[in-house]
Formats: structure tokens, C-alpha cells, sequence
């Protein structure tokens, strides 16, 4: 048995061998000790993932996301979206133009435009998610 943490596993190897040398009498105390620091060791675990997710909340509503967790697209990364499709868009372009034509072209800058609107309705909710998530109201 491979132990995931070799601390605890020294501890439980030192509780086994205490009872040994201590015999019955002592076995329910050290099962309990044991217990408690292994309690003990959840706990702070416990914590410490409480405190990373809470941490990581604040750090995305800070980045303008929103703090209940999620993922809406903040106002940076549609922005930088926008920018790098440009960018892109201009070698498309004559690339599009150029073995086409002017159906090609257009057809590039639907391609375009259509992968920008997707990327931007992407953190609407729809009507029916809204109607789910919308508190009934009191009569």
C-alpha cells in the first residue's frame, strides 16, 4: 500500500507499534488519537481548498467576471477577441479575394463576423436558462 501522505503514514505506523508494545488496554485511546490528528489533518485540507476557491471568486470578480462563479467573458477578453480576428481578417481577406474573388471575400468576412457574434453571445443566458434561474415572484 503506497500511502499518499508518508507523515500520516509514520503516524499510523507509530499508533501500530504502540499498541503492540502498550498491548489492549491502550488500543482504544491510541485508535482515538490517531483519529484526532487525522481529523485534524482533513480539516486544515478542507480549509485550505475553502480558501483557494473563495481566493480565485475574488480574483474573477475583480477581472470583471461575476462572483457567483460563472463563466461569463469579461470585457478584455471579447476586446482582445475582436483585435485578433482583425488582425487575422486581413490576410484572410486577400486570401479570400485573391482564389475567389469577390464571393470570396464575402464569404471570408461572414466567416468572420459570424465567429465574433458566436463568441459574444457565448455568456448570454438564454431565455430559458434566465426563466430557471429567476426567482418566483410573491403574490
Amino acid at each position: 500500500m503506497e500511502a499518499r501522505d508518508p507523515e500520516l503514514a509514520k503516524e499510523l505506523d507509530a499508533a501500530l507499534s504502540a499498541r503492540r508494545d502498550l498491548g489492549q488496554e491502550y488500543e482504544s485511546a491510541l485508535v482515538e488519537s490517531f483519529l484526532e490528528k487525522l481529523d485534524r489533518r482533513m480539516e486544515a485540507t478542507v480549509d485550505r481548498r475553502v480558501r483557494r476557491e473563495v481566493a480565485e471568486l475574488r480574483i474573477g470578480a475583480a477581472r470583471g467576471g461575476r462572483s457567483d462563479g460563472s463563466s461569463l467573458t469579461g470585457f478584455g477578453e471579447r476586446f482582445g477577441f475582436a483585435v485578433v480576428s482583425l488582425v487575422l481578417a486581413v490576410p484572410l481577406s486577400g486570401i479570400g479575394a485573391g482564389t475567389a474573388g469577390l464571393g470570396g471575400l464575402m464569404t471570408v468576412w461572414a466567416g468572420i463576423v459570424g465567429i465574433n457574434v458566436a463568441h459574444s453571445l457565448r455568456g448570454i443566458p438564454t431565455r430559458r436558462a434566465r426563466r430557471e434561474t429567476a426567482e418566483p415572484l410573491e403574490r
